[in-house]
């Protein structure tokens, strides 16, 4: 019953790209904190927000689902990039992933994992990385293919392991044929376009869900504007290329192939017990987008020592991870000292 509803839901989606292929996005979100672009590539803007020359470099891979890179640095008091600042992480770096044009739309897998690589090597690695949401998973296998390069490894909210428990994006995966998905992308002229399936992926979020991922009370100073802002940044879409996210739908979250040591990154098959980096796992009790287990899965599958793997579960929603402003304040504090911290690992097997 549940994919059949599912398939009726994409078919209606496909109907709507077929009448609506003109309509336009909004206005782009902005960036809170200040910022410079210092690398252009195919994929993405490498944006640097630090504030001192040196140190280790923390490479925030934003996610690149349906929404700007702009989660990381949403408003003041609901920025992560401020967030780990102000944790006395000094060089701070995001992914700002280009939303897909036509030209884009052949883009694979391999094709952001080249672009990451290339932002790493302009950071001169090892770099600190810390995976938000999808893009803990390119994170995840980033760190795998090129285990030299991480110095330690954050993944928050992110599916690893979609067998070891169940979301509703990893139901809606498993219960929709492949043909529903290659649908939206033929409408999409070879794209997803973004606009069209965000309520199908993410339904209309109202005041009380605002504040509770936003971590505020109603009609708490600044509860309006912050309200109004995140409403405009959650209508505000990015299209991906159909390649692309055809082989999420089918390697990842049909597949499992990332669990499963069957992917193949950039020509080399991944194995994530090739990661003995150090880990901490972030994750969201009320994550209806992915299950705690799904995340806490990476544990047991990396090669990295017990000792040197933190895991912790936030009670928040999936976005709250990002936006919350205890969460912030509080484990992502955490985070930034345990960045810093001398963890003596033995790799020895």
């Amino acid at each position: 019953m549940v994919g059949k509803i599912a398939t009726q839901y994409l078919d209606g989606i496909a109907d709507t790209l077929s009448k609506n292929r003109k309509l336009q996005n909004l206005t782009t979100p902005q960036w809170t904190t200040p910022n410079r672009i210092v690398l252009e590539l195919p994929t993405m803007r490498l944006r640097d927000f630090s504030t001192l020359p040196h140190g280790t470099p923390t490479l925030l891979c934003a996610p690149y689902a349906l929404h700007r890179a702009t989660i990381a640095d949403f408003a003041q008091g609901h920025s992560l990039v401020e967030a780990l600042r102000r944790g006395a992480l000094f060089r701070v770096f995001v992914t700002d992933w280009h939303s897909a044009t036509p030209e884009m739309r052949n883009f694979s897998i391999d094709t952001y994992l080249a672009d990451l690589n290339v932002a790493v090597d302009e950071l001169e690695p090892p770099v600190d990385l810390i995976g938000l949401c999808q893009g803990g998973w390119m994170a995840l296998l980033y760190a795998a293919r090129f285990p030299e390069k991480v110095n330690r490894l954050v993944l928050a909210g992110a599916p690893v392991d979609i067998r070891a428990g169940q979301s509703h994006v990893s139901r809606l995966a498993a219960d929709v044929p492949l043909s529903a998905f290659e649908t939206i992308v033929r409408f999409g002229d070879g794209r997803v376009l973004g606009r069209h399936v965000l309520e199908f992926w993410t339904p209309g979020l109202g005041a009380d869900e605002t504040n509770r991922i936003l971590q505020i009370l109603p009609e708490s100073e600044g509860s309006r504007d912050l309200e109004r802002r995140f409403q405009e940044w959650n209508r505000t879409t990015i299209d991906l290329p159909g390649t692309y996210f055809l082989q999420v739908v089918r390697w990842l979250f049909k597949e499992n192939q990332i669990a499963e040591n069957r992917f193949v990154a950039l020509g080399h098959q991944i194995a994530l017990a090739n990661i003995r980096n150090p880990v901490f796992l972030l994750a969201a009790r009320d994550d209806k987008l992915v299950a705690v287990e799904q995340l806490f899965a990476t544990a047991r599958l990396v090669g990295t020592p017990k000792s040197a793997i933190q895991m912790t579960i936030e009670p928040c929603s999936h976005l709250g991870l990002f936006l919350g402003r205890k969460t912030l304040a509080g484990t992502w504090q955490r985070i930034a000292r345990w960045l810093q911290e001398d963890i003596a690992i033995g790799l020895a097997s």
